[in-house]
């Protein structure tokens, strides 16, 4: 199935995956839309099927109007390996150019549950972050097929070149091109020298450059999150301040109107790329909190998180024993759990949702944490206030509510130390401390694989 792909390719030069036939993890099947600038420029659809990423390449890219059919011509097909692939196939390699993450999701069959990739047609429905809904591929002659948006809630006008920048990264084609984190230099920074961290001798220019460093891992969980920030304007972590509403007129920060219970209107705001991330930086901005849901869908969550809180009297055993229970009953629930330092007192877990309400959201994170209560009366309670958490750990879910945050993954806690609320791996639970990743020894980590690589597939 894959001998194609393979044979077109010289692995000592390209740095695309090698196509290796594998069975996915996920009962869930996946898709893939990639922008692809080689000697002409396109897209490219992919989906997989029986193991692999069966491909075709779009010349105008999908369109959101039903009376749009656009020509699809199937491709190789190409490994399951090729959905995480971003970057620049060499001159001289087959499909020369820069290939942009355009967009990831999943994908099913409608009507007709067996799928046929040699005669079609192929009826099936995309829920990804720029597309969703209800979609055809039509066969006419050959390799030539129509790709077609169906009728449903999600048709619109909304044309493609609107959409310039990878989902998973945030960067340009551009910027893929020069592999470069994008950085508008533009941006100036005050003050470089100012001490933030007094005791570790961190400036707000080491910030700026940690954040810098990780803007593609932090990104895709900033990408059109509502969030809030806490601000150390004077260099004293005593004098910190929470930043929810809007005061900016970069371009690279967007806004949302949020109306409350009251009927209240007030703009929140979210990060649209990296520079985005560093002119917060530049304004004092070092620590960030984000919505369990994106400014886009406001009403669908599609994290859940679990943010356990032990009281001070606790020891780490005690802390690791609530992850461990936790993550018992989610695996037996068959939901998928990552794990993050909270740069604090505890750990964080999140749990990737396929779009829900909040109301639904709160009810699971609610459920699950009483059921742990329920099996430890002794050692667990979901009750806010602090004269009933003695000896307890607090299994703080109320962060599934329309409205209220958590901590980013990689986000910097402006507490003593200059701790990050960094992902780790599960196996990493019993030798990592809640405060023991910095900003000055992060970069060892950031060397290795990235144990959240696959979170939001």
């Amino acid at each position: 199935m894959l001998e194609d792909y393979n044979k077109k390719r010289d692995f000592n030069k390209t740095k695309e995956p090698k196509g290796i036939k594998k069975k996915s993890t996920s009962k869930k099947l996946k898709f893939i839309i990639q922008h692809h600038l080689a000697t002409k420029d396109h897209y490219d659809f992919r989906l997989e099927y029986n193991g692999v990423l069966v491909s075709f390449a779009v010349p105008k890219g999908p369109s959101f109007k039903t009376t749009d059919k656009r020509l699809a011509v199937k491709v190789e097909d190409h490994p399951l390996s090729y959905a995480n692939f971003e970057g620049t196939i060499p001159q001289g390699e087959y499909g020369a150019g820069t290939v942009m993450l355009f967009d990831v999701g999943t994908w099913e069959p409608y009507k007709n549950k067996s799928v046929d990739f040699k005669k079609g047609p192929v009826k099936f429905t995309l829920n990804g972050s720029r597309f969703k809904g209800k979609w055809a591929l039509i066969k006419f002659k050959d390799n030539n097929w129509l790709l077609i948006k169906e009728k449903d809630q999600f048709v619109s006008n909304t044309k493609i070149e609107k959409y310039k920048t990878s989902i998973k990264t945030g960067r340009t084609m551009q910027e893929i091109k020069d592999n470069i984190t994008p950085i508008d230099n533009s941006i100036e920074l005050t003050n470089p020298k100012k001490i933030i961290f007094k005791k570790e001798g961190i400036t707000k220019e080491d910030i700026f450059n940690y954040y810098k460093s990780i803007g593609d891992k932090m990104m895709p969980f900033l990408d059109n999150r509502l969030i809030s920030t806490v601000r150390c304007p004077n260099g004293n972590l005593k004098e910190t301040f929470y930043m929810k509403h809007l005061n900016t007129d970069s371009k690279d920060i967007g806004k949302k109107k949020i109306t409350g219970k009251n009927n209240e209107e007030s703009y929140y705001y979210y990060i649209k790329n990296i520079n985005g991330l560093l002119s917060e930086v530049q304004m004092n901005s070092y620590e960030y909190h984000i919505w369990g849901s994106k400014q886009n869908s406001i009403k669908k969550p599609d994290i859940l998180v679990f943010d356990l809180d032990p009281d001070e009297n606790l020891s780490l055993k005690n802390v690791r024993a609530c992850v461990k229970d936790l993550k018992s009953i989610l695996d037996k629930l068959h939901l998928k759990s990552y794990l993050k330092t909270s740069g604090g007192k505890g750990y964080h877990v999140y749990v990737p949702l396929k779009r829900t309400s909040w109301k639904e959201c709160e009810k699971i994170a609610s459920s699950i944490s009483d059921l742990m209560v329920l099996n430890n009366p002794d050692k667990y309670t979901t009750n806010m206030r602090k004269n009933k958490r003695e000896k307890k750990i607090f299994i703080d879910y109320f962060r599934n509510k329309e409205g209220a945050t958590s901590v980013a993954p990689y986000s910097l806690r402006l507490k003593s130390g200059a701790s990050i609320s960094c992902p780790i791996k599960w196996s990493e639970l019993d030798t990592i401390k809640p405060k023991d990743i910095t900003i000055k020894n992060i970069s060892t980590r950031l060397k290795r694989k990235n144990p959240w690589a696959d979170f939001f597939n």
